[in-house]
């Protein structure tokens, strides 16, 4: 496995751009400067997070996000 966490990671599942190995390892994300813990979506080369809001969910029961755009700075924790 590389050094380097993939441009796009997302939690769920069903998502294309998931990958467990990257997500076991543990990924830090970074957005303005802040630390984030709870990102549910991330492309760096877009500039982009997406972040629940609250405790809301869609018709399907998965959380509804709001996607934040700004620089992005990623790494993995171990």
């Amino acid at each position: 496995m590389s050094d380097t966490p993939p441009d796009r990671l997302a939690l769920d599942r069903r998502s294309p751009y998931f990958d467990e190995a990257a997500l076991e390892r543990g990924i830090g994300v970074r957005f303005k400067g802040v630390e984030y813990t709870n990102v549910a979506e991330y492309c760096v080369s877009e500039g982009w997070i997406r972040l629940p809001v609250g405790k809301s969910l869609d018709r399907r029961g998965n959380a509804m996000t709001f996607k934040h755009t700004g620089p992005v700075e990623v790494w993995y924790l171990t």
